[in-house]
């Protein structure tokens, strides 16, 4: 039988990519979200594979809502992506923790109310803190949130245990972190992606930080999602996911190499983010094998053909880069 895929915030970057992997399976793709906004989708698929994935309007925070859309949906996996990110996280925490806790909790719920084996939900690095700047962090690491956002991730991976540890119920959480590809375009994670357009463009940037980062590919990053949907063992894992550490300065390297007419357009500057930058994911690997690994170079190399070709159609929103300054 095929299988329907339920997943929640599919309209943000991650979840396009998601839904650009799941494309052409035989399989039913169902999004539910609050947003209509499907430019991200429109940029990463053709009109006949967008036309086979059905659109649930709803609100994560309205359990009813999310109950109904899961059965309507008659979803037998569920990958959970939906989340305000960091800067909203600390401009209003109570509404916050509506959506990325009590909201990942309705998903729980409803999962396990419509006899679902398993959810897979985007939990972050975040939730490891600065670090140290030196240490690989494991799993095991505990670290030391200092943001709203990166609590209420780890609050989400405990309530994951518990459900594991009452009912039974598997899940997995993926701790992305600078995530790269065309539709990702908020948070200040996204400024090397928005350098990559701007390169594109002619167009002058200015990356907020500095120093290391870890980069993954947003294709890799959703590959990871599906695999563990489709294949993760049984009980309440959270894996790391990991690309390439690389200090900001070698992120503009590659993108002026790659697109030379962009040398001396892209500066950077700023303190680094305030998240531990080395992780490993071999508990990853060894769990979920065969998950595909984009090199640095070669992601960007993507990221800026995928860029030009939406240029040259007319179709390359430039609205984050005019609201960048």
């Amino acid at each position: 039988m095929a299988h329907s895929y339920f997943l929640t915030g599919a309209l943000g970057c991650i979840g396009a990519w998601t839904i650009k992997a799941l494309a052409g399976r035989d399989a039913r793709i169902t999004v539910f979200d609050k947003s209509n906004d499907r430019r991200r989708l429109e940029w990463l698929l053709d009109r006949d594979a967008l036309g086979h994935v059905h659109f649930i309007t709803g609100d994560l925070t309205d359990p009813t809502a999310v109950d109904r859309a899961m059965g309507e949906a008659g979803a037998t996996r569920v990958i959970h992506l939906a989340g305000m990110l960091v800067p909203a996280c600390q401009r209003d925490p109570v509404q916050g923790a509506l959506v990325n806790v009590a909201g990942t909790l309705h998903v729980f719920e409803a999962a396990r109310r419509h006899g679902l084996a398993r959810v897979v939900y985007a939990s972050s690095a975040a939730v490891y803190g600065p670090g140290d700047g030196t240490t690989v962090m494991s799993e095991a690491a505990l670290g030391t949130p200092d943001t709203h956002y990166g609590v209420f991730k780890r609050a989400n991976e405990g309530n994951a245990r518990v459900y594991a540890l009452t009912h039974g119920f598997s899940s997995v959480g993926l701790r992305p972190y600078t995530v790269y590809g065309v539709g990702r375009d908020t948070g200040i994670t996204a400024d090397p992606t928005l350098a990559m357009k701007a390169a594109v463009l002619g167009r002058r940037f200015h990356v907020r930080f500095s120093g290391l980062t870890d980069m993954q590919y947003a294709a890799d990053t959703a590959a990871a999602f599906v695999a563990c949907a489709d294949r993760a063992p049984d009980g309440a894992h959270v894996f790391n996911l990991h690309g390439d550490t690389v200090d900001v300065r070698d992120i503009v390297a590659h993108i002026e190499r790659l697109w030379p007419d962009a040398r001396g357009r892209i500066t950077w500057g700023g303190p680094p983010i305030p998240i531990a930058p080395r992780v490993t994911d071999a508990a990853f690997r060894a769990a979920v094998p065969d998950v595909p690994v984009t090199q640095l170079e070669a992601g960007i190399a993507d990221t800026l053909h995928r860029f030009a070709a939406l240029a040259r159609e007319g179709r390359l929103d430039t609205r984050d880069l005019d609201a960048a300054g």
